[in-house]
């Protein structure tokens, strides 16, 4: 088995080993992972965090060996937490991360990080708050930061921010917690998941107080949320048809 950790700050994850491919998720600065399969310009990778696979330039990415992968596995929480920062490397290059980059492989690239890092799991009132680091975010299919994101990478990377682990997309996502009978029962943090006419989970948002939702919907929005779904005021139309609520945290 190989490995390999993303030494650059936005790196696209494709679903076919083509650059025309459509792009799936995004590796962040310090995200690490397992290879799958190595061709001569394309690796198919398992992401450690979230099990994810997709497509990597292999041009994009630093192989690691198997304890380098098991040191980052078990290391405490160490992201950046502002919406862009920079480490540097020996010749004091800058390298501009996004936040939510992991931080634990500083050494294996020989960089340093100047910034204060997130280094403790946060208390569930902080979700909502770091949900604001988002907003007005473009919405961009399989992106995970503030320069472009989609729901589920949104949620994602939010409860990242603060210490917990979601899974990639929002049907999986869905998967986990407890889910609430009603909107009532739920709490600001708490995610909110949307089907479409099929009743397939297409959308994820997190519940604010007041009945709102703060989701990525063109850009990352505050809309009201009610019994149907999401309310868009703007439209005056719902936009989503809720299916079910969880309390992960």
């Amino acid at each position: 088995m190989q490995y390999g950790i993303c030494n650059l700050g936005i790196v696209p994850i494709r679903l076919e080993p083509s650059d025309t491919s459509e792009m799936v998720t995004q590796a962040l600065y310090g995200d690490y992972f397992k290879v799958l399969e190595q061709r001569k310009k394309w690796s198919r990778i398992r992401f450690a965090f979230d099990k994810y696979e997709g497509w990597i330039d292999n041009k994009q990415y630093l192989e690691i060996d198997e304890s380098n992968y098991n040191d980052l596995n078990t290391s405490d929480i160490h992201l950046s937490n502002d919406l862009i920062e920079f480490v540097s490397d020996d010749s004091n290059n800058l390298y501009p991360i996004p936040v939510g980059s992991d931080l634990n492989g500083l050494s294996l690239f020989k960089h340093q990080f100047d910034g204060v890092a997130l280094t403790s799991k946060s208390p569930k009132e902080n979700i909502v708050k770091s949900a604001f680091l988002f907003l007005n975010s473009p919405y961009l299919w399989g992106g995970k930061t503030p320069f472009g994101i989609d729901c589920s990478g949104f949620t994602q990377m939010v409860y990242k921010l603060n210490g917990y682990k979601l899974l990639r997309d929002a049907s999986d996502q869905a998967t986990q917690g407890e889910a609430l009978s009603f909107i009532e029962e739920s709490e600001p943090g708490d995610l909110a998941f949307f089907d479409n006419v099929e009743g397939d989970i297409t959308h994820v948002g997190i519940i604010m107080k007041d009945n709102y939702v703060i989701h990525a919907h063109g850009k990352v929005r505050i809309d009201r949320l009610d019994h149907s779904g999401i309310y868009n005021i703007e439209k005056n139309t719902h936009t989503h048809k809720l299916r079910v609520i969880k309390k992960i945290v």
